[in-house]
């Protein structure tokens, strides 16, 4: 598939004031709803794709991709080896002076390398290869509210599509929202946000690097500090390579867990700069964009993630890691799994056997990461919210490679399974001790 395909509504647009039909919409073309489409449409199923937005457009995002969302796009058959990819080998972490270097494991289910794109091009090139294997992308076409029937259940969306914002009504027995951090399709459905798992945030800016932008690895700071308190900052900065002239500076926290408020991501970033090296040019003069904020939905924190025939996937479900602040990776691997349900579901005439084979959705994205996210939140209340990722890098844990590989693969979740070593085995067995999470 060629880049330079342009994404478009790639079907008749029905007249005005009616309807237009599907077996299945998907609400947001970011890389849950665009990954859903793919997978559904290979289905065979009949879908249709509602982006409010048109494409390319900007996200607020470290553009980073870890070997768990790099098997993801080969799953979807993406041709990772054209122009605008950038691999790398692993992390590098940087901690009160001292830094390590990190390969990504060589396991038998994940490549061993890593991606970085931004979101610009990213979620451009998913949206075209949804439209190629066969979804019907509308762009600029912003869902309202769901449509239900008497009993509740999910019969389509209203939408206001286009310039002048002309009402319509798409129709289809199930809906995937994949629209992002705001949720306003589950909210509607009354798929409440739970108020105990913290928001985080996330900033970032691109600059001019050229010492940095062919960085073999993904570049992590776990010793920034908040001006003001001189608190350690709950999360972490970055300095990812885009392999074309730019790097993605960013930062991502939780809120302040001694005041319970939001971190000035703005003035951590002005603190931190000046400690980069002189030579990588990252400096305001160097600044390529404005600094963008986004929320970090994490921990799984709307449930269920399925009610009367929708199918939450990506931020609107929460599916941030506790653990990192990944967010790409669960998405695109969630839409699969929904992507699959749905195609089983609809294959069973309406009515509760259709119902029982839905409701597999929520119980196998719990199956897989149920237990690992109960850690991570409770990781992230205990250690991260209070104290950033400062003392899981203790000068000891740097000075051990093993404990170093291991740390590295809980937070980035890249596994086996069954497991491929050592390392494995006591993750598995780790996870296997936390009580499963409630549904």
């Amino acid at each position: 598939m060629g880049e330079s395909t342009p994404p478009d509504s790639g079907s008749a647009v029905p007249e005005a004031g009616g309807d237009e039909e599907a077996q299945v919409i998907v609400v947001g073309a970011g890389p849950a709803g665009s990954a859903a489409a793919v997978h559904l449409a290979r289905a065979g199923l009949d879908v249709l794709l509602l982006e409010k937005s048109d494409f390319p457009r900007e996200k607020v995002c470290g553009d980073g991709l870890t070997p768990r969302a790099v098997a993801q796009l080969v799953r979807m058959g993406v041709d990772i080896s054209a122009p605008g990819w950038m691999r790398n080998r692993g992390m590098r972490w940087v901690c009160e002076g001292n830094q390590v270097e990190l390969d990504w494991p060589r396991l038998g289910s994940l490549p061993d390398f890593g991606l970085t794109r931004s979101r610009h091009d990213f979620d451009h090139l998913l949206a075209a290869h949804a439209r190629a294997a066969g979804a019907r992308l509308h762009t600029h076409v912003k869902v309202s509210a769901p449509l239900t029937d008497r009993a509740g259940y999910i019969t389509g969306v209203t939408a206001l599509r286009g310039p002048d914002r002309e009402p319509i009504r798409y129709r289809a027995p199930l809906v995937v929202a994949a629209d992002g951090a705001s949720a306003r399709t589950a909210v509607a459905l009354g798929l409440v946000r739970d108020a105990g798992r913290p928001v985080a945030a996330a900033a970032r800016r691109y600059y001019r690097s050229e010492a940095r932008t062919n960085d073999s690895y993904l570049e992590l700071w776990a010793d920034l500090r908040c001006p003001g308190t001189g608190h350690d900052l709950p999360g972490y900065g970055w300095v990812f390579p885009l392999g074309d002239g730019r790097v993605n500076v960013g930062l991502g926290a939780l809120p302040q867990r001694r005041r319970r408020r939001p971190v000035d991501l703005r003035a951590v970033l002005e603190n931190w700069l000046p400690r980069l090296p002189d030579e990588w040019g990252i400096k305001e003069e160097n600044a390529v964009s404005p600094l963008h904020s986004a929320p970090l939905p994490m921990g799984l924190n709307r449930r269920p993630q399925y009610r009367r025939g929708l199918l939450l996937v990506g931020d609107s479900a929460g599916m941030v890691s506790p653990w990192s602040g990944e967010g790409i990776a669960q998405a695109m691997e969630a839409a699969e799994v929904a992507a699959e349900t749905v195609a089983l579901a609809l294959a069973r005439p309406p009515g509760p056997r259709r119902e029982h084979a839905l409701h597999q959705y929520p119980a196998e994205i719990h199956r897989r990461w149920g237990r690992y996210y109960r850690l991570g939140n409770l990781a992230g209340d205990l250690v991260f919210a209070r104290h950033g990722f400062r003392p899981i890098l203790h000068p000891r844990v740097m000075a051990s490679p093993p404990l170093l590989r291991a740390l590295a693969r809980l937070l980035t979740h890249v596994t086996d399974e069954p497991a491929h070593d050592s390392i494995d085995a006591v993750l598995h067995a780790m996870l296997r001790l936390v009580p499963p999470s409630r549904r």
